[in-house]
C-alpha cells in the first residue's frame, strides 16, 4: 500500500515540490527582494556620491556599466575569470584535503591538537600578502605559486571548522556504533559525514572568500594573467571604472557559487535534519 504524505512547511517555508508555479515565483521573489533592494540602495548612493564629487576617480554607474560591457562582450572577462577560478579551485582543493585530515586527527587526539595549534594560530595571523610574496619568491611564476599560497591562507580556518564538526558528533552515537560493531565505512557515511557536511560547507564558504583575496595578490605581484593581473593593469592606467568593473564581474561569479552551488549543496545535504524535526 502506497501512502501519499504531504510535506509540512519547515520554518515557515513551503516545500517546492508540489507547489503551484505562482507560489514558487512569490517565494523566490520574497527571497530575492531584500538583496535586490540592497543593490539598488548601494547603486543609488554611489551615483549620488559620484555626481556630487564630479571626480574621474569616482566614476558614475553608467561608466562602470560600460566597462563591464567592454570586458564581457569581448570575452576577456570569461577567459581571465576561468584562469583565476582554476587556480582557486586547485589551491582550495589542496587546502580542503589537508584540513580534513588534520582537523579530524586534531579533534580525535589532544596531542595532535596541541601539536598543530601553533601552526593554526600562525596561519590565522599571517596576512595573505605575506604568503603571496613568499610563494612568488620561492616558486616564481609557475602554477605552484597560487596553489601553495591559497592552501596556506585557507587551510587554518578550514581546520577549525572540521574540528568543530567532529566535536559536534554526540559521543553516545559513536559508542552505540561501536557496540553494534558498525563497519568503519558505514560509521563514516552515516554518522561522521552527515555531521561534518554543514561545517565543511561553512568552511568552504569562508575558504573561497580567503582564496579570492590571496589569488588577487599573487596574480598582481607575480603572474601575467588572471583577474588580479587585470586589476593591476587597470590600476596602472588609472582606470577606476575598469577596476570596479573587474571587481563587480568576479563578485557576480562568487554570488553564483554561493547561491547556485554552496547553498544548494547545503540544502540537500541537511535535508535529513529538516525531515526529523517534529
Amino acid at each position: 500500500m502506497t501512502e501519499v504524505v504531504h510535506s509540512r512547511p519547515q520554518d515557515g517555508r513551503d516545500e517546492v515540490h508540489g507547489a503551484k508555479p505562482g507560489s514558487v515565483v512569490r517565494r523566490i521573489g520574497r527571497r530575492l527582494l531584500p538583496s535586490a533592494l540592497f543593490c539598488v540602495l548601494v547603486l543609488s548612493l554611489w551615483e549620488a556620491m559620484a555626481r556630487a564629487m564630479a571626480s574621474p576617480l569616482v566614476p558614475v554607474v553608467g561608466e562602470i556599466a560600460q566597462e563591464i560591457e567592454r570586458i564581457v562582450t569581448g570575452g576577456l572577462a570569461f577567459r581571465q575569470i576561468a584562469i583565476t577560478l582554476g587556480r582557486i579551485l586547485l589551491g582550495f582543493g589542496a587546502a580542503f584535503v589537508v584540513s580534513l585530515l588534520v582537523g579530524i586527527a586534531a579533534a580525535r587526539s589532544d596531542f595532535v591538537r596541541r601539536f598543530f595549534d601553533p601552526a593554526i594560530v600562525l596561519g590565522l595571523t599571517v596576512p595573505g600578502l605575506v604568503w603571496a610574496l613568499l610563494c612568488v619568491i620561492w616558486f616564481g611564476i609557475g602554477l605552484a605559486t597560487p596553489v601553495v599560497s591559497i592552501a596556506l591562507g585557507v587551510a587554518p580556518a578550514m581546520v577549525l571548522y572540521v574540528i568543530q564538526g567532529v566535536n559536534a558528533v554526540d559521543p553516545e552515537i559513536i559508542e552505540m556504533a561501536h557496540l553494534f560493531r558498525l563497519r568503519p565505512r558505514d560509521t563514516l557515511l552515516h554518522i561522521w559525514m552527515p555531521a561534518l557536511i554543514p561545517y565543511l560547507i561553512g568552511g568552504s564558504r569562508v575558504g573561497l572568500s580567503l582564496a579570492w583575496k590571496v589569488i588577487v595578490l599573487v596574480e598582481l605581484f607575480g603572474l601575467s594573467n588572471g583577474v588580479g593581473y587585470q586589476l593591476n593593469s587597470e590600476f596602472s592606467s588609472q582606470n577606476v571604472a575598469g577596476v570596479l568593473a573587474w571587481t563587480i564581474v568576479f563578485w557576480l561569479v562568487m554570488i553564483f557559487i554561493e547561491y547556485g552551488v554552496l547553498q544548494t549543496l547545503e540544502r540537500y545535504a541537511t535535508i535529513w535534519r529538516r525531515a526529523t524535526r517534529p
